[in-house]
């Protein structure tokens, strides 16, 4: 009785896994079929045809109630985070470095690599050839999330 009680819940646990946590995926609401069939098959081979009816009603009465409780969305609200998140993602960095600012490599550009623009240091990008380090550059654009620098001669 311990096994078909154990079986009956496992068959609750992967519905609910399957429309709510892996919807689409199947292999919850296979097992889930798997383990209800076994229960009931333990049911009319251990008890007679008697029980095994009771059980089939019996779970189809919890499947439907675990698919109406899993489906309400007061039910996961209780478990869903509240907090609001109240940071975002750092300026762009056209607002943070004018173009025509002017700044020094700190590792060689070839094409890419890190420059200092007014203390701050950056992610550049030089459009063609190297620039080695220690060497002053200007700001002529912005690519993505990289500044597009050219070498002052």
């Amino acid at each position: 009785m311990i096994t078909i009680i154990i079986l009956i819940l496992l068959a609750m646990l992967f519905l609910v896994a399957e429309l709510v946590l892996l919807p689409g995926v199947t292999l919850s609401g296979i097992l889930s079929l798997i383990c209800g069939g076994v229960a009931i098959y333990l049911g009319f081979l251990n008890f007679g045809p008697t029980i095994g009816w009771i059980l089939v009603a019996t779970e189809i009465v919890l499947m439907l109630l675990t698919i109406i409780l899993s489906l309400r969305s007061n039910t996961w609200q209780r478990l869903a985070l509240k907090q609001e998140v109240g940071s975002s993602a750092s300026e762009p960095i056209e607002e943070q470095v004018a173009l025509g600012t002017r700044g020094r490599t700190l590792s060689r550009l070839s094409p890419m690599g890190t420059v200092e623009i007014e203390g701050k240091i950056y992610e550049a990008k030089l459009l063609s050839g190297y620039v080695d380090p220690q060497c002053e550059v200007e700001v002529i654009g912005y690519e993505n999330s990289h500044i597009l620098v050219k070498r002052i001669q």
